[in-house]
């Protein structure tokens, strides 16, 4: 396959409330890759060295959220906008059930997409972002340090943010964290980051009860197959986070990364693709090879 570029793959669609911005490669079945949050994510950033690998079993399309990367910007935080750009976006591409992965940000929204309209997603993949901490206190180590961050955004403190998010800080490479910085520091970046991540919201997270039976019922309404996923050694969403939902969420799995923290599809990559692709393909293994 011809090496995958970022504006090789970019495209944009127009919906009634934005343009969503978005990367499309590969044939089959469409399969959705829901980025996570922070400064400098992007569709892009999280998911590019996963592309071609997903592209040769689907058509993959990994979607900006509103706030983030070249999709619009909204009016308010990010997060309540992300789900109805979700469904505008498949609206919008004649799309109906399909699988979604998402990282983080985008493991919480496709966990509400499989929730709220289960006739949306026929499988679900999260890596961290589900469920609730129930050892772990909130909020995260890492979440502290991106709002330093968003607070005075220095590289010094993306750099330390991003330290948070792995395992094994090898992989930040100068090219990578470059690429983080460059995003991370525009300002229209830092003002949509800035209503999600904020002291307010560290305020709203340290309350454990406000949201939580809300959180618990979402999960029980998951009819998808679903794969979760962590890093052993996740700082942002930590690993007893996944607890309640490989109980709740009737047909759950769950695999666990060791060495690895908030981006397995970064750090751990070969073994993240082998893993999801696995589970993505049951449903499409011909019966007579079962």
């Amino acid at each position: 396959m011809t090496e995958l570029t970022h504006d090789g793959t970019a495209k944009t669609i127009d919906t009634a409330r934005g343009p969503l911005h978005y990367h499309e490669t590969g044939d089959g079945p469409p399969l959705l890759l829901l980025h996570g949050s922070g400064p400098g994510v992007s569709a892009w950033a999280n998911y590019r060295g996963n592309l071609a690998v997903f592209a040769e079993h689907f058509r993959v399309l990994a979607l900006d959220f509103p706030g983030f990367g070249k999709s619009y910007s909204p009016d308010g935080n990010p997060m309540p906008a992300a789900l109805p750009a979700v469904v505008d976006f498949l609206d919008a591409l004649g799309l109906d059930s399909l699988p979604v992965l998402g990282n983080s940000m985008g493991g919480n929204v496709a966990a509400r997409l499989a929730g709220t309209l289960p006739e949306r997603v026929s499988r679900l993949v999260t890596i961290g972002g589900i469920g609730l901490p129930v050892f772990n206190p909130s909020p995260s180590e890492g979440i502290k340090l991106l709002v330093q961050f968003v607070e005075d955004p220095t590289r010094d403190r993306l750099m330390a943010w991003m330290e948070s998010m792995v395992h094994d800080t090898a992989i930040l490479t100068e090219e990578f964290v470059e690429l983080r910085w460059q995003a991370a520091s525009d300002p229209a970046a830092l003002a949509d980051v800035r209503k999600l991540f904020n002291a307010g919201s560290l305020a709203a997270m340290r309350d454990r009860n406000a949201g939580a039976a809300d959180a618990v019922g979402l999960l029980t309404k998951i009819q998808a197959p679903t794969l979760i996923t962590f890093g052993r050694d996740d700082r942002v969403t930590p690993l007893d986070s996944a607890l309640l939902p490989m109980r709740l969420i009737p047909k759950c799995e769950l695999h666990v990364f060791h060495d690895c923290g908030h981006w397995a599809m970064i750090e751990r990559k070969d073994e993240f693709e082998s893993t999801v692709l696995s589970y993505l393909l049951r449903d499409l293994k011909k019966p007579e090879l079962l």
